[in-house]
């Protein structure tokens, strides 16, 4: 089986240093450090090419080249801001799709543009992406400004209308604000962050999930690890339910961020015999080799 990370970020060399951060992004040659000393055979990088995310703005260039640099251990991932080309409400994205399909990308992603999930230039976007075959791996911010990710009220309204309106789109769920909906009540301070405590029932994750084949749940960053660690008994039961549509991810965006604590996680509730070698083979790579139409 294939150890395949859904979910990274990588530059191609050292550059801006953020003040707020004291060092860059994470480079491709550090991500493949970790792979092996992990025991991850493939990573999944995707090109942050929107200006809300870092203090810089990636190509997608940029991205290919840098894997191009380590053969075979990297999945390429494009990303197209929904407001290029003039911020054009109508703007035709598939040739665009195409061209990267052909260079190799696997889908598209990380989606952070501070839009609404309604906003025409995403729904375009997100259509285009359905008629090439792309999925998409998005997040999920609840306001506008100070922030980055598609915009939707609590519950998830936008998410699901778009998981309506796009039935073949394979949706990639991520962020703090999509994970924190596990469960209910919500109180409005762990929103856009990190809930304690048991996951009491009723959460739109798993209704969503229940209701729409096309989404998919990326466990990546301190999101997906707490939604899981926060309540293990309930989180081996979710991963039960859906153990075809969980995929593991680390999201390691900065050199000193490098904890693989949801591979901890997954390898001891298969040791205690939590979950079976069957679900934990799903979530540590076989879903995203059958996600992203990769060679077993």
């Amino acid at each position: 089986m294939k150890v395949i990370d859904i979910h990274e970020h990588a530059i191609l060399k050292r550059a801006f240093v953020d003040p707020k951060r004291g060092e860059t992004a994470t480079m491709a040659a550090e991500l493949v450090e970790i792979m092996d000393r992990v025991g991850i055979d493939k990573m999944a990088v995707l090109p942050l090419t929107s200006p809300e995310t870092f203090a810089f703005v990636q190509s997608v260039e940029e991205v290919f080249t840098a894997c191009d640099q380590h053969p075979g251990r990297f999945i390429k991932f494009c990303n197209v801001d929904p407001r290029l080309e003039y911020n054009s409400l109508d703007y035709d994205f598939t040739p665009v799709l195409e061209y990267y399909k052909e260079q190799g990308a696997k889908g598209l992603g990380e989606l952070t543009a501070n839009l609404l999930w309604d906003d025409p230039r995403v729904c375009n976007l997100l259509r285009d992406c359905e008629k090439v075959g792309f999925p998409v791996t998005f997040h999920v911010a609840r306001h506008e400004f100070n922030t980055y990710g598609l915009i939707t009220e609590p519950g998830l309204g936008g998410l699901e209308r778009a998981l309506r309106r796009y039935p073949r789109l394979q949706l990639i769920g991520h962020s703090p604000a999509f994970w924190s909906e596990v469960g209910t009540p919500i109180p409005m301070i762990w929103r856009q962050g990190y809930p304690q405590g048991k996951v009491m029932p009723g959460g739109r994750i798993p209704e969503l999930m229940r209701r729409y084949d096309n989404l998919w749940g990326d466990l990546s960053g301190n999101s997906g690890y707490t939604a899981l660690s926060r309540d293990p008994g309930w989180a081996y039961e979710f991963m039960d339910e859906f153990q075809d549509r969980l995929l593991m991810g680390l999201d390691i965006c900065l050199p000193s961020r490098n904890e693989c604590k949801l591979i901890g996680f997954l390898h001891s509730a298969l040791s205690r015999q939590k979950i079976s070698g069957s679900i934990y083979d799903k979530i540590m790579g076989k879903n995203a080799v059958r996600l992203l139409g990769l060679e077993e």
